[in-house]
């Protein structure tokens, strides 16, 4: 039988992939700034931030059991990760603070 994913998950699942896409652009481009020595904690939070929106999307795809409790993790870091980005003016971090903060309020409602 299937797994059919729920429409709950399904939005969850998008503001993941979009969050974490958004990381991932702002990650190449923080690390092409002149001042990226001085974005250490934003460049790897982007990093937690892109692997638990991937982990977030695996668990959520196969109907983990554990795939709330992840989520409420996956809301946490990215929460941090916007706030790091927040921090820098670029269009690209505060693009990137958007996709997380939005992916944050899906995760929260999904931990629920």
């Amino acid at each position: 039988m299937p797994v059919t994913v729920s429409n709950t998950y399904q939005h969850c699942i998008d503001a993941c992939m979009r969050c974490l896409q958004a990381c991932e652009q702002c990650l190449t481009a923080c690390l092409q700034e002149p001042d990226a020595q001085n974005r250490t904690m934003c460049i790897q939070t982007l990093r937690d931030c892109i692997d638990i929106c991937v982990l977030s999307v695996q668990f959520m795809s196969r109907n983990s059991q554990y795939a709330k409790q992840l989520c409420g993790v996956c809301a946490t870091i990215c929460e941090a990760c916007a706030t790091h980005c927040e921090m820098y003016k670029d269009t690209h971090c505060q693009e990137c603070a958007k996709a997380c903060r939005e992916c944050a309020e899906h995760c929260r409602k999904m931990a629920g």
